[in-house]
């Protein structure tokens, strides 16, 4: 083909597009041209931060068959299994981050012995054990020598249950993290919550290296405004400066601020702290249009590539109560035996939630499930299964020049054996949820904003034959001159970052700090997340 012919040829394809697709999306009503004053949306700072789809918080309209689309992690290989005599089959409640070049690794120990009609959960105490990984996936267990089990020291305990003064501490709840305040002294740059009672409630923790530990406090620091009786967190919060908890509650036991009695549903409340040990008013936390249901974790943390945003993974649990399709489900014997000792232990399901929050205390929560049994095999379809260990890591990806990606880690086998195990699942960096629009076409339309930077970047996918066109709007809702749909060539492809350019170039400096808009016309294509640069 001559160069006449090639150009012809791509003209031709541009023009298919935009015929079918931007053309279309123009014949959709348009933001209002004028607004009255009392209409006039707030204008969002965007700054250079980076800004996922997983709420409506930059969203002013979405437009033919453009949706918002929440995503499924990609099942992986199984990375632990715990057979160690001192773990067992009740193994679970991981905490896993990335400290340097090193990724940490730590979980409850615990055997629950179940024969017919009896779970027997007194068969050893609960530790908290450390495992340790220089990819991620590949990972071992450190003999450390700190605490025995069955005469011996050899072994991954760094935390053990017993008597602490006069508190009784359980260590099989513990939430580890690496302290990224600035201000945390050097004994103190780990930290946990680990359940205690005589009272109830949950102890301060610190280590200068991970593996030693001792308490802040001789006593709780949140008492009895919970049940305590899940994973129990805290972390720094460096948008905020300050540190925050999230806790398990059951919600109709709550009567005053310094009395709960159990029951109700289960449910997460949260607190703020300056200095880790003394904790401001409590909240419930809140969400946008979901239904009261039974949460047993939160996994709440500051997403690392967009801290702002804080993301939770919470555990839903569900009584399904006996019939054909329990019946059905894998180690029906085994299910039926726990269920003689309590009838939920065989016939609970859970599964894993996605959320997220600006604040902290209401959240955007996806009432579709995040993290499905799965496919029906031994391990799974169980009560235990598919909580999500604390935390995102980025790992790299299997594929030879790919980018790297989120791993997640969720528990399996939980009490149906002699041992539990860890698997992982992946999701490509901010692919929790998208603007998706199908061949048929759909538009996006933000919110007024203001900026910082000189190009837009976009992490985005489509098919070979969809993709993306964008225009820059002024606060009215009219196209820009030169930063129209027409002129801006397709955007097809799958990457992370990638530049959005026009007829003119991809320089938007000019337009930093003024009020604009953005449109989105597409088509067959995923919208992840976008930042100004």
């Amino acid at each position: 083909m001559t160069v006449a012919g090639k150009q012809h040829s791509a003209d031709f394809s541009r023009r298919a597009f935009l015929r079918q697709g931007a053309l279309a999306a123009l014949a959709l009503p348009l933001v209002p041209r004028r607004l009255a004053a009392a209409e006039k949306p707030a204008v969002i700072a965007l700054g250079s931060r980076r800004e996922l789809f997983v709420d409506d918080f930059l969203i002013e309209r979405l437009a033919g068959k453009a949706e918002l689309r929440l995503h499924h992690p990609e099942l992986k290989e199984i990375v632990l299994v715990h057979d160690a005599p001192w773990e067992g089959s009740g193994s679970g409640y991981h905490s896993i981050f990335k400290d340097g070049g090193l990724y940490r690794m730590y979980y409850k120990a615990w055997h629950l012995a179940v024969t017919k009609g009896k779970v027997d959960t007194g068969t050893h105490p609960l530790f908290c054990c450390y495992a340790e990984s220089d990819d991620g996936i590949r990972w071992r267990k450190p003999e450390l020598g700190l605490h025995e089990f069955n005469g011996a020291k050899a072994n991954n305990i760094v935390i053990a249950s017993g008597k602490l003064g006069a508190l009784n501490v359980d260590a099989g709840h513990p939430a580890v993290f690496k302290d990224e305040n600035p201000a945390a002294p050097p004994d103190a740059c780990y930290k946990a919550f680990v359940r205690s009672s005589n009272p109830n409630g949950l102890l301060p923790f610190k280590s200068p290296d991970g593996i030693h530990w001792s308490p802040m406090s001789d006593a709780p620091v949140l008492t009895k405004l919970g049940a305590f009786d899940s994973q129990n967190l805290a972390f720094w919060d460096a948008a905020r400066g300050e540190y925050r908890a999230y806790w398990r509650i059951f919600t109709a036991g709550v009567t005053t601020d310094k009395e709960w009695k159990p029951g109700g549903y289960r449910a997460i409340r949260t607190a703020t702290s300056k200095d880790f040990l003394n904790w401001n008013p409590h909240a419930d936390v809140k969400y946008v249009d979901s239904p009261a249901e039974a949460l047993y974790t939160n996994q709440v943390k500051p997403y690392h590539r967009a801290p702002h945003l804080l993301l939770g993974f919470p555990t839903r649990y569900v009584e399904r109560g006996w019939n054909d399709s329990m019946k059905a489900l894998p180690e029906l014997e085994h299910r039926e035996w726990r269920a003689g000792a309590n009838e939920r232990y065989g016939t609970a399901i859970t599964e894993a939630l996605f959320m997220a929050s600006r604040d902290g205390v209401k959240f955007k929560r996806w009432n579709e499930a995040f993290l499905r049994p799965g496919i029906e095999r031994e391990g799974t379809w169980n009560y235990g299964q598919q909580y999500l260990a604390w935390h995102l890591v980025e790992t790299k990806s299997a594929l030879e020049g790919a980018p790297d990606e989120l791993s997640l880690y969720a528990s399996e086998s939980y009490w149906t054996g002699t041992s539990s195990a860890l698997r992982r699942y992946t999701l490509r960096l901010d692919g929790f949820v998208s603007v998706r629009a199908p061949m048929g076409g759909g538009e996006l339309v933000t919110k007024p904003f203001t900026f910082t930077g000189g190009k837009l970047t976009l992490n985005f996918a489509t098919s070979a034959a969809g993709g993306i066109q964008v225009e820059l709007q002024n606060a009215g809702g009219q196209p820009l001159p030169g930063f129209t749909l027409a002129d801006c060539p397709p955007i097809f492809g799958d990457a992370l970052e990638r530049a959005v350019t026009w007829k003119g170039g991809g320089d938007v400096s000019a337009l930093a700090g003024k009020t604009v808009r953005l449109r989105f016309a597409m088509k067959d294509a995923d919208l992840y997340a976008l930042r100004f640069r």
